[in-house]
């Protein structure tokens, strides 16, 4: 059965392959999954039908039959566990590149999305100035931590994993904040999972809804 996912009619990053529902596309394209998208207004996104499957009302969203799953990391996920070439056979290989989607997740994002939600909305307010180097700070020893883990290796534990694509995917959200500059180790890692085919399939198609947005 074929999936279908839901993506922004009109994406807030111009088809930069910013949005989350660029995980779950590569994740797709890496298994050789064909899917389908669904794509939302951000008014859709706050009606029945959407918080029906996405209780937050946001994207992506994925339904195959009756499974209906919302949050990129479990997506992701699953897709894996269906798919073959992003989770290892052995199980503690395997185990390990799902800990590494929730370091991605849980401990490497947050204090990145925090510098990205300040530049958006406090850009203009009083303490901006004191409180953008002390995020700053933060997302860096995260970046410390992670770049003295990757080293000089490809990909964070032997060959390209789901932990891999979900780490890649949080630092290419964010790699226009320049932090990753100070890390040629992580600028060169990301740089090997946008070679990857499918992620510039996944890429191509996400640009291609902005680019259609553009000539509505």
């Amino acid at each position: 059965m074929t999936p279908t996912i839901t993506a922004f009619q009109e994406s807030p990053d111009q088809g930069q392959g910013q949005a989350r529902d660029m995980r779950v596309r590569w994740a797709l394209e890496e298994v050789h999954q064909p899917y389908g998208v669904r794509l939302v207004s951000f008014r859709e996104m706050k009606e029945p039908e959407h918080l029906r499957i996405q209780p937050f009302g946001q994207i992506p969203s994925y339904e195959e039959g009756e499974l209906q799953l919302f949050e990129s990391g479990a997506i992701v996920l699953h897709i894996a566990e269906r798919g073959t070439g992003l989770l290892p056979d052995d199980l503690d290989a395997r185990a390990r590149a799902i800990t590494w989607m929730f370091a991605a997740l849980n401990t490497v994002e947050p204090p990145l999305v925090e510098i990205e939600a300040a530049m958006l909305v406090e850009g203009d307010k009083p303490w901006y100035a004191q409180r953008l180097p002390l995020l700053q700070e933060r997302a860096r020893t995260r970046l410390d931590s992670l770049s003295r883990r990757l080293g000089d290796a490809q990909w964070l534990d032997g060959s390209f994993s789901a932990g891999d694509l979900m780490m890649i995917g949080v630092l290419f959200r964010t790699k226009d904040l320049g932090l990753l500059e100070k890390y040629p180790n992580l600028h060169a890692y990301v740089g090997r999972g946008e070679s990857r085919p499918a992620f510039r399939r996944a890429f191509a198609a996400q640009h291609a809804v902005f680019e259609a947005s553009q000539h509505a």
